[in-house]
């Protein structure tokens, strides 16, 4: 089995240890040690995302080739876009960070997929939809620039559908949905999936 090498950001040590002490009894996961291979995954823990976990984020973001999950005490849906923006690929209350759990996060994260709370999501999609419905569909606005297609398949990708789940609904191949998604990912300058879903959101696509 190929081990994901993980590194442990944390904001105390008491947090960082307890994290730790969780992922190394993981046949899956490698802690990465100093002077290792670069990781895999980083795992940030916080409290909650503020100014200072922002430009935490943003500093991995500029200075690795990792992928971000992040394990927050408390996150709104405000500051889940802006974690998305920072290009975190996962996010886990710390209060449901089981070791279950958060080793599934990591591997989605570390093959390029998302993993974010579906209630919070869910809220996220219901205020979005009423703003494009409400403000920008009567106006006949969008501003983002996808098709009808792109569309729907962020739209499956935000409702946690896998490629082979979406393939099958619209009738693609896989092979197309992932031209499509490798498409926006270059075409808009984003990192990943979860960014792709996070622009979506934003621009009330979805």
């Amino acid at each position: 089995m190929d081990r994901i090498v993980v590194c442990l950001r944390a904001d105390d040590p008491i947090s960082r240890t307890g994290v730790a002490t969780q992922l190394r009894s993981r046949p899956e996961i490698r802690l990465q040690e100093e002077g290792e291979e670069p990781a895999a995954v980083v795992v940030v823990v916080i409290d909650t995302i503020d100014e200072e976990s922002l430009r935490t984020l943003r500093h991995i973001r500029r200075t690795t080739a990792a992928r971000m999950a992040l394990i927050a005490t408390r996150i709104d849906d405000q500051q889940l876009v802006g974690a998305a923006e920072c290009g975190v690929a996962g996010i886990l209350r710390r209060a449901e960070a089981t070791p279950e759990r958060l080793v599934q996060v990591i591997n989605a994260v570390a093959r390029g997929e998302g993993s974010v709370p579906a209630d919070l999501l869910g809220r996220l999609l219901e205020q979005v939809g009423q703003l494009q419905s409400q403000v920008l569909a009567p106006r006949g606005l969008n501003f983002s620039g996808l098709t009808d297609r792109e569309i729907e398949v962020v739209r499956l990708v935000a409702e946690g559908y896998d490629t082979g789940d979406i393939a099958s609904k619209l009738a693609y191949s896989e092979r197309t949905i992932k031209n499509i998604l490798h498409e926006l990912v270059t075409r808009l300058h984003l990192r990943n999936r979860s960014h792709v879903v996070a622009y979506a959101l934003r621009q009330g696509l979805i």
